[in-house]
């Protein structure tokens, strides 16, 4: 008989000792980064009274580590790297995952229901969103880029960072580098961190002032117990199925054809991605002036999420996705995506535009503030705060930070905010947050630098577009508590 061979190889050598597994180390650190945040909020009490997510906490302890070690120890700087190998790319991969799971394993609804169920809460949503826009960019155009000298896509960071939070930021890392713009990319996840602190502890503040108020009337009971949870661990006794297993194991695994729908979707998103930018060509005259060449996938991504969709609606008789296993994924690629995006941030370039960076935040949370506390009574026809508080969660940091507050609100979920918040999405999420007119600014901003004035025209007439929607269309929304449509 021949000579076994070992299982496990042994470690290859190099003269200064054993190689570096980058691969092996770079998902450990990464990994290590995100359960040292979980252990940090179910032990620490602020964190938990701020309800931080653990892959921001990973993200900044893994930011505060390589810090140091760069700063401190230059000897261990080959380790480091080897640690953090990938890093830097691994966000603009994952948030491709993020998008196409958005509407995969849910039927999508006939868009009259949702236009009829949902359209004042969208039209306050998008009010909300493209005043973002349009307060960012005014103030960076009339008062910033002429006071600090920075550019135009300034303006932008608060909707990126807030409407659109981290995974967005990051997926839009490689469009700001085309753009010869590589730090707005760290500036818009600085502005996401910030968004979901402040939405949280700012959006807690909000529902106090409600329950004082009597505005809502789930709220003072709520609050009382809310300081007695928040350590991310579900009780026993509360703990629901991650998913449903819709293929059995001796054929395939379930969560692998999960992936590898998400794969199909995120592969007809790059085959518009790579058709839309040469049609693109051939039709521009000026190649200087293309858009989607440097649009980023992760939006169409989503479309082609929508369309896998309505394939299996159209010829899936027996339901084999499910969208809590594709929640999951999003889950999953989102929390890696956090943690890699905040550690490998550029603290230089959050120092270096300090001021003007700290003015625009302000100026973006008092927006959606006044939102909740001046427009909402005025757009949303029954329990405005609930609705609007949702809106000022997700817009501020992410989905979950609304339902979360919306949740404290309205514990019982009594009133029509949660249906109409969710269907809302349907039609917000493919062009805000993240969407298709997230992701075309950056570019038309680039070509029209040198007179950015007409995209803030745009703002300013989507605003109006949305008014109108709301106040004319919507006239005769229904009045609080009247049978809904």
């Amino acid at each position: 008989m021949g000579r076994g061979v070992d299982c496990v190889s042994p470690p290859r050598l190099t003269k200064g000792g054993p190689a570096i597994d980058r691969v092996v180390l770079s998902f450990c650190f990464l990994s290590l980064c995100l359960l040292v945040g979980q252990l940090i909020r179910s032990n620490v009490r602020w964190t938990q009274r701020l309800l931080l997510p653990a892959s921001v906490l990973g993200g900044l302890i893994g930011l505060v580590v390589i810090q140091v070690v760069q700063r401190n120890a230059p000897g261990a700087a080959p380790f480091m790297e080897a640690a953090t190998a990938g890093w830097s790319r691994l966000p603009g991969f994952l948030i491709n995952i993020v998008f196409a799971t958005l509407f995969l394993g849910v039927a999508i609804p006939p868009l009259k229901k949702v236009w009829q169920w949902a359209g004042p809460q969208l039209a306050f949503g998008q009010v909300v969103a493209w005043g973002q826009y349009a307060v960012g960019l005014g103030l960076t155009l009339l008062v910033l880029t002429k006071v600090f000298g920075i550019p135009p896509m300034f303006g932008v960071l608060i909707p990126i960072g807030f409407e659109g939070g981290h995974g967005t930021a990051a997926g839009l890392a490689p469009v700001f580098a085309d753009k010869g713009w590589p730090e707005g990319a760290d500036l818009a996840l600085a502005s996401a961190t910030i968004g979901v602190v402040l939405g949280v502890s700012i959006g807690m503040a909000l529902v106090n002032w409600a329950a004082r108020k009597n505005y809502s009337k789930g709220a003072a009971e709520e609050l009382a117990d809310t300081g007695k949870r928040g350590d991310g661990i579900v009780p026993k006794s509360q703990r629901k199925s991650a998913g449903l297993l819709t293929f059995s194991n001796d054929s395939v695994e379930t969560l692998a054809i999960h992936v590898s729908v998400v794969a199909v979707a995120i592969l007809i998103g790059y085959g518009l991605k790579i058709g839309l930018a040469g049609l693109e060509l051939t039709w521009l005259r000026n190649p200087d002036r293309a858009i989607l060449g440097s649009f980023p996938l992760f939006p169409l991504a989503m479309v082609g999420g929508v369309i896998v969709q309505k394939l299996f609606d159209r010829f899936d008789r027996r339901d084999v996705l499910d969208h809590g296993l594709m929640q999951r994924l999003q889950g999953l690629a989102l929390d890696f995506l956090i943690v890699a995006a905040l550690a490998t941030l550029k603290i230089e370039a959050i120092v270096s535009n300090f001021a003007p960076f700290a003015i625009l935040m302000v100026v973006g949370i008092s927006w959606n503030v006044w939102c909740v506390v001046f427009l909402a009574r005025r757009m949303l026809p029954d329990y405005w705060f609930e609705r609007s508080i949702a809106e000022f969660g997700q817009s501020t940091g992410v989905t979950a930070t609304g339902l979360l507050l919306l949740r404290v609100a309205d514990p019982k979920l009594e009133t029509t905010a949660v249906d109409a918040f969710g269907y809302k999405q349907l039609l917000h999420e493919p062009f805000m947050g993240g969407g298709l007119w997230t992701s075309t600014v950056v570019p038309l901003l680039y070509i029209y630098r040198g007179n950015p004035w007409p995209i803030w025209w745009i703002t300013l007439g989507a605003i109006a577009v949305w008014l109108f929607v709301r106040f004319v269309i919507f006239r005769k929304a229904w009045a609080p508590g009247a049978a809904q449509p």
